[in-house]
């Protein structure tokens, strides 16, 4: 888990901010792609919104050859969410 700058998420009918983001490995073909189960939570761990995003091409074999390849998939997925790591 990871702090992220606060986001707000719509969720039960108001705003909440999100402040933690999770990113799981749920499916690495260890050739060419991986799938990510991304979850952003409340300060107070109220799981906000999760789902799923594929990392392939470059963006993988990077992933895949790094020493820091958890760094690296967190700054990653971040991205690909617009989400700013603190």
């Amino acid at each position: 888990m990871k702090e992220i700058q606060p986001v707000s998420i719509w969720y039960n009918g108001q705003f909440i901010q999100a402040t933690i983001f999770n990113l799981l490995s749920i499916n690495d073909n260890l050739i060419d792609s991986a799938n990510f189960l991304y979850e952003l939570f409340s300060a107070d761990n109220i799981l906000l919104t999760n789902g799923n995003i594929l990392m392939s091409g470059a963006d993988y074999t990077t992933y895949s050859s790094s020493p820091t390849s958890n760094d690296f998939a967190y700054s990653w997925g971040a991205s690909q969410l617009n989400l700013t790591l603190v």
